[in-house]
């Protein structure tokens, strides 16, 4: 998503990091109006492994930015993304966790402090924490605040990013080896890769597969913007089922302006949103009055797919509950 960031300077990156929380969503089955629904279907909790681990140091791992990284203690951790304090906490290591990222907006980890303005990352604000591990994407900065962090003497290990289904399992397993617990990672990948598998199972076999166009919408910035296939979404919609419509229409970028042509092109039968762009702009209503959304036969069917900003693209722990949501709307009562 780099490439949309420099364009729209960080609106975009941040809130799509926000893999964000606990409004409603919309619920539509094939052809019909959309009606209210949770967006996961569950609290905005994550569930930590039945046995917490007890790390073993120090290790000596591969960072994702080049580096390597010796890790000598995690007792006081500090996770600059939602997703990755997500995997912290799923793993068991939750209380070792002193400060969180504004976008790390599930339950266990609201109370924490943020380090972030406007997420950004503030060095100071890290440093006084008197962090021994600071784990980040290959998307966090500003670089300068990262080499005051390295300067200090903090360990700062980087984390692939997360793109698709076939990165859960590695950024867990990255996350678990620094912290000296990789038979929990181990676990964790298992036990996260088998929910997505099960959810899966339940998908309609009996119905064509939707086109679904994923909008990112920030009505208050006015940024309206349209998922091709390096938007992150492809993977997920894919495992529902379904048809990325902006990439099958031949959008080859991460996302690209909202316009009338480049909907009819996708001709989306659903619209995947993040809640809070949805409330953005409006609610389904407002959505529909952006030009171009009524004349597809998602906007004439009011047929919308909405999943929280904090979990959308995280792609972790909870991608199986972002699944069963996408399907279950997706579906209704067709799902199995």
């Amino acid at each position: 998503m780099r490439r949309l960031r420099t364009q729209l300077a960080a609106a975009l990156v941040s809130v799509l990091a926000l893999t964000l929380t606990a409004a409603g969503c919309t619920t539509a089955s094939p052809g019909s109006a959309a009606r209210p629904a949770s967006a996961t279907g569950q609290a905005d909790r994550v569930e930590p492994l039945t046995d917490t681990p007890q790390p073993r140091l120090p290790v000596t791992v591969s960072s994702a930015d080049g580096r390597k990284v010796t890790v000598a203690a995690a007792r006081r951790i500090v996770a600059l993304s939602g997703s990755l304090s997500e995997i912290v906490f799923t793993l068991g290591l939750g209380d070792r966790v002193v400060a969180r990222d504004i976008t790390a907006t599930f339950e266990q980890a609201a109370k924490l402090p943020v380090v972030t303005r406007n997420h950004d990352v503030s060095a100071e604000s890290v440093l006084a924490l008197r962090p021994d591990l600071v784990l980040a994407e290959t998307t966090t900065g500003p670089r300068e605040a990262m080499d005051q962090l390295r300067a200090a003497g903090v360990p700062v290990l980087v984390v692939g990013p997360a793109l698709g289904l076939a990165d859960v399992g590695p950024r867990i397993r990255a996350v678990a080896d620094a912290l000296g617990v990789p038979a929990a990672g181990t676990e964790l990948a298992r036990r996260s890769q088998q929910r997505i598998a099960a959810v899966r199972k339940e998908i309609p076999r009996h119905t064509g597969k939707p086109r679904v166009a994923f909008l990112y919408l920030r009505g208050s910035a006015s940024v309206y913007l349209i998922g091709g296939a390096r938007s992150g979404a492809v993977s997920l919609l894919e495992a529902a089922g379904a048809v990325d419509a902006g990439a099958r229409s031949g959008l080859d970028k991460d996302f690209t302006a909202i316009t009338t042509e480049a909907l009819a092109q996708a001709a989306p039968d659903a619209i995947l949103v993040m809640t809070k762009g949805l409330e953005s702009v409006g609610g389904i209503e407002g959505l529909v009055r952006i030009p171009g959304v009524a004349q597809t036969p998602a906007g004439a069917d009011r047929r919308v797919v909405s999943v929280e900003d904090g979990v959308l693209l995280n792609y972790g722990p909870r991608t199986d509950q972002v699944l069963k949501s996408i399907v279950t709307q997706l579906y209704g009562g067709d799902a199995r």
